[in-house]
């Protein structure tokens, strides 16, 4: 079975979330349409922005453009159909809105590039892939045009691609180290205490800190003051610590200033609650020192990173030899494929 068909058996929908500008994101987006060309799988292809331009609009910079094979299912906005270099029929014309016109649900009927983009809210987005999926296809391709954080939210997507490269720094060991960090965010574990998790999604309010302390064998929740975020708040969380605390969540951002001035004791003692890993804003080595003290962490729901693509060129000029880059990479990410595109 080829990458993609394993991936259509196991998801239906894929985001590929680049670390940096430059990771390679959609040279990686076009070699997993290649691919599932050369496997027979009918693609949904959409985008969080816009994508498939020749010049970067942000950077003013040359950048790959999308390369659709023909029976591909692709979302492209009104002011964007006349530009398609490939021939393109309008299946369903949606009520969804991007910032360049209303979308429309094309199929190519002859291979070129196109320039795609999908609607704005998450809602339509979703109702958008439920459209694509009655017209055939068998797995949708989101490509994350926006921030890496928004688009890598399980809420958008079953699973992940990761695309990194030598664009996040000039030594090697720095981009392996930074790419694993983000790996381990996206995968940490999911809170398995299914009273806690009760407590936080049924009796709780999701956008207010919360704290569940252990009295006679019994969980019970707290609100702590009606604090809608931990930010700056590391001071009143660590002074409502009790001993009985087995648990805090955190709603919103999670940040240096949450933790600050909670104590070492504290730290220890309780395990903390994200919604999800893109809530996560502290840099690795904090975090290396943070796990080293004992503090750990779990969310509500993870991030399922399906693969890395990794790109060894830098637009500054500089680059890792292939075969280096691509194993050192996968000896730190031993249980997820790693794949260098350009290869």
């Amino acid at each position: 079975m080829g990458l993609m068909s394993e991936l259509a058996s196991k998801y239906k929908t894929v985001s590929i979330v680049g670390m940096a500008k430059n990771a390679g994101k959609t040279t990686a987006l076009n070699f997993l349409i290649e691919e599932a060309m050369d496997e027979g799988l009918l693609l949904g292809v959409t985008s969080t922005g816009r994508d498939g331009e020749s010049t970067d609009l942000v950077t003013a910079t040359d950048k790959p453009k999308v390369y659709l094979d023909e029976g591909t299912i692709v979302s492209v906005p009104v002011q964007l159909f006349d530009l398609a270099e490939g021939g393109l029929e309008i299946v369903r014309r949606t009520r969804f809105g991007s910032s360049i016109g209303d979308i429309l649900l094309c199929r190519v009927m002859e291979a070129g590039y196109v320039q795609i983009a999908g609607p704005v809210a998450t809602m339509d987005t979703k109702k958008m892939y439920e459209e694509m999926f009655e017209l055939g296809c068998e797995l949708v391709m989101i490509d994350g045009a926006i921030d890496r954080k928004s688009i890598a939210s399980p809420e958008t997507s079953d699973a992940v691609i990761l695309s990194t490269g030598a664009v996040i720094s000039r030594t090697m060991k720095k981009v392996v180290e930074e790419t694993a960090y983000i790996v381990g965010l996206y995968t940490t574990d999911v809170l398995n205490d299914d009273k806690a998790r009760q407590l936080i999604e049924e009796d709780g309010d999701k956008d207010i800190v919360m704290l569940i302390d252990e009295q006679d064998g019994e969980l019970k929740l707290r609100m702590l003051d009606h604090l809608t975020t931990g930010l700056g708040n590391s001071k009143k969380i660590n002074e409502a610590i009790s001993e009985n605390t087995k648990y805090v969540y955190i709603p919103g951002a999670f940040s240096d200033s949450v933790i600050d001035d909670i104590s070492l004791k504290n730290l220890k003692q309780v395990e903390f609650i994200l919604k999800d890993p893109t809530r996560v804003f502290i840099k690795s080595i904090k975090w290396g020192q943070l796990r080293k003290k004992g503090f750990t962490v779990s969310v509500l729901q993870n991030i399922k990173v399906a693969a890395v693509t990794v790109n060894p060129t830098s637009p500054q000029g500089y680059s890792f030899e292939h075969e280096a880059l691509r194993d050192a990479m996968q000896k730190a990410i031993p249980d997820i494929p790693v794949i260098d595109v350009r290869l």
